[in-house]
């Protein structure tokens, strides 16, 4: 199918993604991050979600949780191209909410049936947020009551930010997290701006969305790995963008430390990193507009330059920033940590390499 201009990225997208930038560098500037997540530097200390709530309810409001709800289903129902550029936006400010998780279900949803899904995007335009839970051993069992879920999810994330999780159980399940019989188990995670936890879940009554999880999850699957890696491409612009600046800025044998190659070459290499794995991210989103068949293909070529990319830029401006990029007081160790998070977050680059060699060579016995 032939590929729209810009990969259909709108006025509108453009739009979108500008008021982000603005709405993120006002709201949450990297100091005011700082203060909020990393002002406990004890190893020791107890896993806890530190987050604006206030903020993300002023994310609610100007319509960002509800982007990719169908129109047909009550939401905005913009492209993938335009929530791939807000999670961008996102993910350069390396903001703390439960934003990626609840626009990823947005897209579990819209898998299902329509009928089914439809609880779960009025949830979402109420502003409640959800989020997946989608590795699991979790059993349904069909009772007079309902379906009732037991066993434990893991890898959950922002669990302590959902209002509502979808549960694998061979099937889909929406459960609410504050019901009776479901426990958040916070897991030490190295990311300080997202919280992870398994959840155990004793005879919690749930209402079913899908009958065949898998199904449902292969389908989502390429919007997943696509909003997952926007993310990660604009945590590694804010990375290259704050190095820079700061070897203008640095000097050492009466020179900015950017005059000298050792320093302006890995910069250079980093921005071409950025840059591509950025236009694989809108060529995959493109696709999940334009191209379903080639959509699972390109998002894993996205996930997989995406992690390469992340790989590089924690190394590069931790080592750039020289003896200060390994204190707890320089900022780049925030975004080098979610970046190592999300290098494994859904599957590395080795992972996808080979799942895109069973796509494009097919599986080899």
């Amino acid at each position: 199918m032939k590929q729209p201009k810009d990969f259909g990225f709108s006025e509108e997208a453009k739009l979108l993604k500008q008021s982000a930038r603005s709405f993120f560098q006002k709201k949450l500037p990297t100091e005011k991050l700082h203060k909020l997540i990393a002002n406990e530097s004890d190893p020791f200390r107890a896993p806890v979600a530190k987050w604006d709530k206030n903020l993300w309810q002023e994310m609610v409001a100007l319509g960002w949780s509800s982007l990719a709800v169908p129109e047909s289903a009550g939401g905005i129902g913009m492209p993938a191209v335009a929530v791939a550029g807000l999670v961008e936006e996102a993910g350069r400010a390396a903001v703390p909410s439960p934003l990626l998780s609840t626009l990823q279900s947005c897209y579990v949803l819209s898998a299902c049936a329509p009928e089914c899904a439809q609880p779960g995007f009025d949830l979402i335009a109420q502003g409640k947020s959800i989020s997946l839970a989608i590795t699991s051993s979790v059993v349904a069992e069909k009772k007079k009551q309902g379906f009732i879920l037991n066993g434990t999810a893991s890898f959950v994330q922002d669990a302590a930010k959902a209002d509502y999780f979808i549960v694998n159980a061979g099937g889909l399940y929406l459960v609410d997290a504050k019901v009776d019989g479901v426990k958040i188990i916070p897991d030490h995670i190295v990311d300080l701006t997202r919280d992870q936890a398994h959840l155990t879940l004793k005879n919690v009554i749930a209402k079913q969305l899908a009958e065949n999880a898998d199904v449902v999850l292969q389908e989502a699957e390429p919007a997943l790995l696509t909003l997952l890696s926007a993310d990660m491409v604009g945590a590694a612009e804010w990375q290259l963008q704050t190095t820079v600046e700061y070897a203008k800025t640095r000097v050492q044998f009466d020179h900015p430390i950017g005059f000298f190659q050792g320093v302006k070459y890995p910069l250079v290499d980093l921005m071409l990193l950025v840059d591509q794995a950025r236009a694989l991210v809108y060529n995959a989103a493109c696709a999940i507009d334009h191209d379903k068949n080639n959509s699972e293909k390109f998002a894993r070529m996205a996930k997989a330059s995406a992690c390469d990319m992340a790989a590089f830029a924690a190394k590069k401006s931790v080592q750039l920033h020289g003896g200060i990029g390994f204190t707890w007081e320089c900022f780049v160790h925030l975004y080098s940590k979610r970046q190592k998070h999300s290098q494994v977050l859904l599957g590395d680059a080795a992972y996808h390499r080979s799942k895109l060699a069973d796509l494009v060579l097919g599986r080899i016995e």
